[in-house]
């Protein structure tokens, strides 16, 4: 099973589980009293419900012991798991939903949903739920305009340059602004001795890290019809200057030298060890691997900014994994409602937001202080609203050979306008084997 940016299986418990002792014992989300449901509402019968996940996802937040013997407690409504296997998961929530055998509630991600099941048909649209308004962006949870996903957290996975905050001081280099700087910047580092950037693309999907980030704030500023008019039909990504352009920069930086030499060979369980022996200043990739090397040596300085393709660039945030999604057939439409909205109260939202450290969606609900690193994205990008949805969530499709594409330009073997020629071809494919609309 491919994965887009090796952590969309982390996405689906973004942020991680409860903690396991407030499952069992002591103060905490156990003891929760701030959803009251009035008592004309609760039956004497206790009602379930069933939320349907992958076995991989079962320790997710929203499906915790604490959380759903704390909603049973107070509504008196039964949450009852349908535990899937995760390799088959699309194909029997597929069946389930085509024969109306869909569950109350499920939990899985908003990208692979729109693709694969069909979301807009299949689920509830959720703008007008009472605690919709308190959301401080619905970007991550929305698909073509309308919101069908729930989660607490603004933290989808920011991504764009990660680079090594020590190495700039020491060389006196201010972050990037646009590509020129970037090239300037690229010059300084590798004088001073230094792989100013490590590419580990014998892992195809991180191939896709630049032109994705960079895509999407083109789309967003440029061509904001850009992706609906790509996925009906009517343009081909060869045909827009800019993607190729894009797609170059990206390609020079290989060229002129400034990155591993291997680029094909190595790997991002590579990238670690790099950036902790300072042999490489800057990659592109997620915050997830800031993450990954403060694990290692919590001292490093890293921090992230925009794919610098062009001035002013937003940063791009990953589809966000996880969500709650209400299918359209549900049985018991009202109790799973009930549930999101058991979620989105104040106090308990608070106790699941600060017990995980997740960077809060809800205006009346704080966020708990974050790592240096994570507090500086959320001040300079979240919270001010610089950010954008990277253009892999706008695909319609499996991007698996769109990257084999790329390897092959970096490969020697196409060029940077080749590879959309190549990927229109196959895009076209893969929608008629859809029966896509546009497409017949």
């Amino acid at each position: 099973m491919r994965n887009q940016w090796r952590r969309l299986a982390k996405g689906l418990l973004l942020g991680g589980v409860l903690l396991s002792s407030a499952a069992c014992a002591g103060p905490g989300i156990q003891e929760m009293n701030s959803y009251m449901v009035p008592p004309e509402q609760v039956g004497d019968d206790t009602q379930t419900i069933e939320l349907a996940m992958t076995k991989s996802s079962k320790n997710a937040v929203f499906v915790s012991e604490a959380v759903t013997s704390e909603f049973e407690k107070q509504t008196g409504i039964r949450i009852k798991l349908q535990l899937l296997p995760t390799e088959q998961v699309s194909s029997v929530l597929k069946t389930k939903l085509a024969v109306g055998e869909a569950p109350d509630l499920i939990l899985y991600n908003l990208n692979t949903a729109a693709f694969e099941l069909n979301l807009e048909n299949n689920f509830e649209a959720l703008d007008g739920e009472p605690w919709a308004p308190r959301l401080v962006s619905k970007q991550q949870l929305s698909y073509n305009g309308r919101m069908y996903g729930f989660h607490l957290t603004q933290d989808a996975g920011q991504q764009g340059i990660v680079y090594n905050k020590n190495i700039f001081r020491r060389l006196g280099l201010k972050v990037p602004r646009d590509f020129g700087e970037l090239l300037k910047v690229c010059a300084a580092i590798k004088a001073a001795g230094i792989t100013p950037f490590f590419m580990p693309f014998k892992d195809a999907w991180a191939t896709e890290l630049w032109t994705s980030s960079a895509f999407a704030d083109y789309a967003k500023k440029n061509d904001p019809m850009l992706w609906s008019d790509i996925n009906a039909g009517r343009r081909k990504s060869a045909d827009i200057p800019a993607l190729t352009a894009i797609t170059q920069q990206q390609y020079d930086l290989y060229k002129l030298g400034y990155t591993n030499s291997n680029v094909l060979r190595d790997s991002y369980d590579m990238a670690v060890d790099k950036f902790i022996g300072e042999g490489a200043a800057m990659m592109t990739m997620g915050d997830w691997f800031i993450a990954d090397v403060l694990q290692k040596v919590p001292s490093m300085d890293l921090g992230l900014f925009p794919v610098p393709y062009a001035r002013g660039a937003d940063l791009a945030i990953s589809p966000l994994g996880g969500q709650l999604f209400i299918p359209k057939k549900a049985k018991h439409m009202a109790e799973a409602k009930r549930f999101l909205e058991f979620l989105a109260s104040k106090e308990v939202a608070q106790e699941i937001i600060d017990r995980n450290d997740f960077i809060s969606n809800l205006r009346d609900v704080a966020t708990p202080e974050q790592p240096a690193y994570k507090q500086e994205i959320f001040e300079r990008y979240i919270k001010p609203g610089r950010t954008v949805m990277t253009a892999a969530s706008s695909q319609t499709v499996d991007p698996g050979d769109k990257w084999k594409y790329l390897q092959d330009m970096f490969a020697g073997g196409i060029t940077a306008h080749e590879v959309w020629v190549k990927w229109d071809k196959r895009f076209e494919q893969l929608m008629k084997e859809k029966q896509a609309l546009g497409f017949w």
